[in-house]
């Protein structure tokens, strides 16, 4: 993907452009506030794989995992380590889940551990490399070779008792929705900005040197360390190098922010509001154009309210609770929302503890035009930090205080999810650019504008929710949802949708 550096006047340039080519709309007009809510790490047969009308499980017509050396495997490996997350009593212990057979199971269910969604499972392997091992090239038939947690990475629930489930329910779920990026949060976090991969210039003159990753020639393929085990049956695989950099210098695996609140401290007698530069895992600062710079270079208001943000900042930032994570605020590596700038002053906001302060906006009807939503990490739904239930409880409540709030009438609201979290799912991605889409994900589009009882089966991805933001304000597109769109084409799919499909106005 080729790097995009833009000076001002080539942006005014770019900006003036699209804003020529773009014609208003009466019917989005009626939009005047889209509301992104984002998730964590759930794939949609994890959570929706049941969900009347949708493509589910039951549609799926291969599940067999095979082993790492093709062959298939007699019965899906153990849950290495257990299936409960650490400290979760009683545990469900790594012997317990042996020899489950070679197929999608449920771990509420009759058949399967009856572990309730409100427990905290461990986490799920999810990087970059992996994640596109073990869809196979859209046969998704390696996802318990190439995990660590074994079988876990084929349980699902039944979301039925989720509230979101019957959210979904009354408005539209997208079952052909797929994670902008292959991988984890931090490349997903990315895309759903800027639809860009963050670049780590000259990483082998750097500190971050040793975690460039070691891959096949096919450019997809970690390679495999001599002393990995041969089956999937016999424990984890292992690399030589699974690194945070691709050998042409893309970051796809968490790396820091360069700016604070970030895992990494200030370098000695440093700036305080920076992370040290000479940590092997702190992101240089990134230039690519944003869907923020587009905002507001038009005019529209915009911002991102990551919940307990004030906290983390102050160095108050406790597991399990709030359990904020860096690496889900994108804006925090960018040049443009620099401490001490206009921009992050205006548009970077404090969600609050538990997302008081967002909900506090909601309620007075001061939302953005343009608002992002990022739970803190004990409410996100993430494996082995969050419960299936406590996100669900979170992002319902949300739901509900938007729609008494004063802005409802007129609000698009977006449900989604950043990534798959390394769980499996039946639905091959199509084949886009290098970088994604990665597996299918839930998304639930909440509006009074949106269908009712619906299920879209519309192809869309994580930039769909930008070109529902370009379209409807007359943005320019971004170079990346561009790019992606070319070689969605080229390979013979057709472009992603911008989530019109799913509103019952007229586009």
């Amino acid at each position: 993907m080729r790097r995009f550096f833009l000076t001002i006047p080539i942006i005014l340039l770019v900006i003036a452009a699209g804003f020529a080519q773009t014609s208003s709309n009466q019917s989005l007009d009626q939009i005047r506030n889209i509301v992104v809510i984002y998730a964590e790490n759930r794939s949609f047969d994890t959570l929706y794989g049941s969900f009347p009308g949708a493509n589910g499980i039951a549609k799926a017509t291969n599940t067999a995992q095979l082993d790492r050396d093709g062959t298939v495997l007699k019965e899906l490996p153990p849950v290495w380590t257990g299936l409960t997350a650490t400290g979760v009593a009683p545990p469900v212990t790594e012997a317990q889940t042996a020899h489950l057979p070679n197929k999608p199971f449920e771990i509420d269910g009759r058949v399967g551990f009856h572990l309730p969604p409100n427990v905290v499972t461990r986490d799920v392997v999810h990087r970059f490399y992996q994640n596109q091992m073990q869809i196979d090239g859209g046969k998704n038939d390696r996802f318990a070779a190439w995990t660590n947690a074994g079988a876990l990475a084929m349980g699902h629930y039944d979301g039925s008792k989720m509230k979101m489930w019957q959210i979904a329910r009354q408005y539209t779920l997208a079952d052909n929705f797929f994670m902008g990026a292959f991988g984890g949060s931090f490349l997903n976090h990315f895309w759903l900005i800027c639809a860009c991969a963050p670049q780590y210039p000259n990483a082998d003159k750097s500190p971050a040197k040793p975690s460039i990753a070691k891959v096949e020639s096919d450019g997809i393929t970690l390679k495999v360390a001599a002393n990995s085990p041969v089956s999937a049956l016999n424990g984890i695989p292992k690399f030589v190098s699974d690194g945070n950099i691709t050998p042409d210098f893309f970051a796809v695996n968490t790396m820091e922010p360069p700016y604070q609140p970030s895992k990494n401290a200030p370098a000695k007698g440093g700036d305080p509001a920076t992370a040290d530069p000479g940590n092997a895992t702190t992101l240089p600062p990134q230039t690519d154009l944003t869907i923020g710079d587009l905002l507001s270079a038009k005019g529209v208001s915009w911002a991102w309210y990551g919940s307990a943000w004030k906290m983390a900042l102050s160095g108050d930032n406790g597991k399990p609770v709030p359990n904020f994570q860096t690496h889900h605020q994108p804006f925090n590596y960018f040049k443009a929302m620099a401490p001490g700038t206009v921009e992050r002053a205006k548009h970077l906001k404090d969600g609050g503890p538990a997302g008081e302060a967002f909900l506090a906006a909601v309620d007075a009807g001061t939302l953005e035009q343009v608002t992002f939503y990022k739970p803190q990490g004990n409410l996100n739904q993430h494996s082995g930090a969050s419960s299936v239930m406590a996100g669900d409880a979170h992002i319902a409540d949300i739901i509900e205080h938007l729609q008494k709030g004063p802005q409802w009438d007129h609000m698009v609201v977006i449900v989604t999810y950043d990534e798959n979290g390394g769980y499996w799912d039946h639905v091959a991605p199509p084949k886009g650019d290098r970088f994604g889409p990665g597996t299918r994900i839930p998304a639930i589009i909440v509006s009074p504008l949106a269908r009712k009882s619906y299920v879209d089966h519309t192809q869309y991805d994580t930039t769909s929710i930008l070109r529902l933001i370009t379209r409807r304000f007359g943005l320019p597109i971004l170079p990346g949802i561009a790019a992606r769109d070319e070689k969605l084409k080229a390979n013979g799919s057709q472009p992603m949708g911008d989530l019109t499909g799913a509103l019952a106005i007229r586009p």
